[in-house]
């Protein structure tokens, strides 16, 4: 199972609004198959685990991430074809919350006399698939937002000059986050001032990610979409509103990066799920311009809590992920 969550992770930021699925087959103690949800959505996993061990998945385990889906769309169930491929047991993971499976997968693999193991590494798969879980379940994104400061939690100075308070290292990290988030977004502020280019570089990736800038007003002239950049959307509203409607055209993972009062909006509204820092070993004091806007907030309380899940070093700065308790 371990390893098919590394083959699902794979799928992150190019497979919405699909989740991505990872598959292993094993039979007499070795991979006879594997695979991964496709660029787009598909082929999902299974079936591609199952093309590539042929006549061998027939007495088989199936080890899957996720519930294999048990509707019909544009490809038959997938519940069904392990089926019919002579599969002697299946492995998973989680229950797919989606209606249109809930437990469906399940029962039909148990109807056909097939053994089932659930729940295996759960918790590991529930962090891979937070964005299609919550998008399921919340009608909303996953939200990761991005800092990138000093010491002294400054992200620029009073003029604006901000290029490069990070090193490079840490910037090519950020183009590997981006890449398993289904779309970066910013204010409008920020786009009008930086006029960035939101998209993966350096990487080679499947598609590019949808470029959201929150802005009543009209956009900059930001670089059109073509193969180097994803889609292009101006939205606006409340923040719970504005994931809302990312949601309901499939969005499952959101990469904010900023600027202060957008990041301060999410904050406040509890809509930030994972929080991701670079800092840099220099301060700017306190004329540079902070990380984060105003929140309004005048409790501790107030702010909310994340757990610390992850740091080292990269380059010469410090990274560190939280995710919200």
């Amino acid at each position: 199972m371990g390893h098919a969550l590394r083959l699902a992770r794979r799928g992150l930021g190019n497979v919405w609004p699909n989740p991505a699925v990872g598959c292993v087959l094993v039979r007499d103690g070795r991979i006879v198959g594997r695979g991964w949800t496709q660029p787009g959505g598909r082929p999902h996993a299974e079936r591609m685990a199952l093309d590539s061990a042929g006549s061998l998945a027939a007495g088989a385990t199936a080890y899957v991430t996720l519930e294999p889906c048990a509707h019909h769309g544009r490809t038959p169930p997938c519940a069904a074809g392990l089926v019919g491929a002579g599969v002697a047991r299946v492995v998973t993971a989680l229950t797919d919350p989606d209606p249109r499976v809930a437990g469906r997968g399940h029962r039909m693999l148990r109807d056909a006399g097939i053994p089932l193991t659930e729940g295996v590494l759960a918790d590991q798969a529930a962090e891979l698939q937070a964005g299609f879980l919550l998008r399921i379940t919340q009608g909303r994104p996953f939200v990761t937002l991005k800092l990138a400061s000093s010491l002294d939690g400054r992200i620029a100075m009073a003029s604006g000059e901000s290029r490069w308070i990070t090193g490079p290292e840490a910037r090519a990290h950020v183009h590997a986050l981006r890449a398993q988030h289904d779309a970066i977004m910013v204010g409008g502020a920020t786009a009008r001032t930086d006029l960035p280019q939101l998209n993966v570089r350096g990487i080679a990736t499947p598609q590019q990610p949808v470029r959201i800038v929150v802005s009543a007003q009209a956009l900059p002239p930001l670089a059109p979409q073509d193969d180097d950049h994803g889609p292009l959307w101006r939205v606006e509203g409340s923040p719970a509103q504005i994931l809302s409607d990312l949601g309901g055209r499939g969005i499952t993972r959101v990469f904010c990066e900023g600027g202060g009062r957008l990041a301060a909006s999410l904050l406040g509204a509890g809509l930030v799920d994972q929080l991701v820092g670079y800092t840099a070993g220099l301060a700017l004091g306190a004329e540079a311009r902070p990380f984060l806007g105003a929140t309004g907030w005048t409790r501790l309380a107030q702010a909310p809590r994340f757990a610390l899940a992850e740091t080292r070093q990269i380059g010469p700065d410090l990274f560190h992920r939280w995710r919200r308790v």
